[in-house]
């Protein structure tokens, strides 16, 4: 059995203790996730671990001849051959242990009598054999089309991949060299939902050891069975899935949490003592004992993990819309060869969460630049409802985000009123914590401004988000922040993803694209996921669900039938449009002062006077029932309204 162990290791960098006596033991089939916030220490502890990084103190002891493989988050670029070429580079150890053998087989020639170098040669023709050294071509044709490479792409020189696609080449070198531990680095960081299957699958069948740290739960609660846990230094071991990990922790956190609260009202108590006494001579000996105190509080301050710390906020109220958000007729999109969009008709109706999937180069961005009207450039029509305003994010937002002040002005000149005071804690949620915010918006780098560029979105009334993958560049935490935002959004969303947790917590419906084709599925990516694996698996789909499935079909042509209207009606027809749109307005005044009165209710029963009065209680509860009722009678009036204009 193959193994690594790590005995009471520790790394300081200054002042700031990385790791505290930490000792950790990978070995064949350790199936392990390394957790923590970010700045933990979690990168520098895995290349501690792979044997790049030199601790202060402490033992790493690797079994002889043990292959451990490592992969970090980024910085990997190949050059100067084929795809196919530098595959083969991973299975180095095979070429080295056949020269080895050669060598063994010339010195048995001369010396065919010599016991020791025959049973040498033997034992090492036997492990080249077992190692699977002679299928080496068929192993790295399925993990590099596993991974999301094209057959024709195993010609293609290693420069012109970009970034994304040299991490999966160092990735399938990682994956195909042999190794008994794999150390991997945020490996889902760069692929897309395929691909993320298919390393889940790799993974699971993996008969050796592995530690990886990614942000994505739903990867890892497939592939892992234990978590380590890295904060304030200190490493901890948790068994089971990360969805196990993160409610043992939750019940911890309760505990932690009510220490650190009643810490910090020792430490508010003692600052407003020294604050208030220190200077007068009466009482500036109890403010040194208090300082005292202080002093040995913070030398053992208590610190809540960031990436466990749940912070909610809410969208800006969705401005209202149609029931009809968006109509697409015959929509054709090429880029000179064949149609990467063809013939795509579909409705979108009001709070709708369309979840756009299909394979790299099937279009899906594409779609979504032009229904966020960004590209013009295609045939067919894209229809937007009465009412409805577009938020759209994509990967170049981040390009737009530009000035020279802080992120903290940033946001709060952009933000709603009565969200400012809540900006900290949201930039917070993004990954911007402590001093971050005073960073000017200059020095930041493109992953930061589309985080910066995402959350400047979510504070825009708008009532259709278009998102392109708007979880890159999010950790854990705010991924689930973000998704419970989406969830309480009150308007429609179309998103793409390669988060598969985060698509089927968000998504209603599935518009599945492939080249030249589209099918739409009028339920969840879960039961997308299913309908694909029955369809794999030859089994026919009922009628009901055939009927809920919209296949590809030729644009309704235009009815001919409309004649001209005279004088007479369009005067007639635009002073009734006229009268909607004073009622319309007048609806949207009457719609927004109830709301208004309504939320100032709510936040009455969140008072301790009123919910624990049950009488009070009871009457602000009848009177939230009572607007409530008139709001759904004058959405209603104004929908109908606004669909008549």
């Amino acid at each position: 059995m193959a193994f690594v162990q790590f005995s009471k290791v520790s790394l300081a960098f200054g002042d700031r203790d990385i790791l505290k006596d930490v000792s950790v033991n990978l070995a064949t089939g350790t199936k392990a996730a390394l957790t923590g916030a970010n700045g933990a220490g979690k990168s520098t502890l895995i290349k501690i671990m792979a044997g790049l990084v030199e601790p202060d103190s402490g033992e790493r002891i690797a079994q002889k001849d043990s292959r451990i493989a490592y992969l970090p988050q980024s910085g990997l670029v190949h050059s100067g051959c084929s795809l196919k070429e530098e595959a083969d580079k991973a299975f180095l150890w095979g070429y080295e242990l056949q020269e080895k053998i050669d060598s063994l087989g010339e010195q048995l020639k001369l010396n065919p009598e010599n016991e020791k170098l025959a049973v040498e040669h033997s034992e090492l023709m036997e492990k080249l054999e077992q190692s699977g050294w002679y299928r080496r071509d068929v192993l790295a044709e399925s993990v590099l089309i596993g991974l999301g490479f094209e057959r024709n792409d195993f010609t293609k020189q290693t420069q012109e991949f970009s970034g994304g696609w040299q991490m999966r080449i160092a990735l399938a070198k990682a994956l195909m060299c042999g190794p008994d531990i794999l150390l991997l680095d945020e490996p889902t960081n760069y692929l897309d939902i395929e691909a993320r299957n298919w390393l889940e699958k790799f993974l699971q069948d993996f008969k050796g050891g592995f530690l990886l740290v990614s942000h994505d739960r739903y990867f890892l609660d497939h592939t892992i069975n234990e978590v380590y846990e890295l904060f304030g230094g200190d490493l901890k071991r948790y068994p089971g899935n990360f969805t196990h990990y993160e409610e043992v922790r939750a019940v911890e956190l309760e505990t932690l949490i009510a220490e650190y609260n009643k810490q910090q009202d020792e430490i508010q108590h003692l600052e407003e003592f020294i604050k208030r006494f220190g200077y007068k001579a009466t009482k500036a000996a109890q403010a040194q004992e208090r300082q005292k105190m202080l002093d040995k509080i913070l030398e053992n301050k208590i610190e809540i993990p960031e990436n466990l710390k749940k912070i909610r906020f809410k969208f800006p109220a969705a401005p209202h819309s149609g029931q009809i958000v968006l109509t697409i007729k015959g929509l054709c999109k090429n880029y000179g060869g064949p149609n990467v969009i063809n013939n795509l008709d579909f409705v979108l109706e009001k709070g709708e969460r369309l979840v756009v999937a299909g394979r790299n180069g099937a279009g899906k961005s594409t779609l979504l630049r032009i229904l966020a009207g960004t590209d013009k450039d295609f045939t067919g029509s894209v229809t937007t409802g009465s009412g409805v305003s577009i938020g759209y994010f994509s990967q170049d937002s981040a390009e737009k985000i530009t000035g020279s002040e802080s992120i903290l002005e940033h946001m709060e000149n952009i933000a709603p009123l009565e969200l400012v005071p809540k900006i900290r804690d949201m930039l917070g949620s993004f990954l911007f914590r402590g001093d971050d915010v005073f960073k000017s918006i200059s020095v930041l780098s493109g992953g930061e401004k589309s985080r910066i560029a995402l959350l400047e979105l979510l504070l825009r009334p708008v009532n259709l988000l278009i998102l392109d993958e708007p979880t890159n560049h999010l950790d854990m935490h705010s991924k689930d922040v973000l998704l419970e935002a989406l969830k309480d959004f009150g308007g429609t969303v179309i998103f793409v993803s390669h988060d598969r947790g985060f698509i089927e917590d968000l998504s209603t419906k599935v518009l599945e694209l492939t080249p030249g084709k589209h099918r739409e599925f009028v339920g969840d990516y879960k039961y997308y996921m299913q309908r694909l694996e029955d369809e794999t698996n030859g089994i026919v789909p009922s009628a009901e669900n055939k009927s809920a499935e919209k296949k590809q079909t030729a644009p309704a042509e235009e009815t001919k039938s409309q004649t001209k209207l005279s004088w007479e009606e369009q005067k007639k027809a635009e002073a009734e449009k006229r009268k909607l749109q004073k009622e319309v307005e007048k609806l949207e005044n009457q719609i927004l002062e109830i709301e208004e009165k309504k939320e100032a209710l709510e936040n009455q029963m969140a008072l301790p006077e009123v919910y624990s009065n049950g009488e009070k209680a009871k009457a602000v509860q009848k009177e939230i029932d009572e607007l409530s009722a008139k709001l759904n009678e004058l959405n209603a009036a104004w929908e109908k309204a606004a669909e008549l204009i």
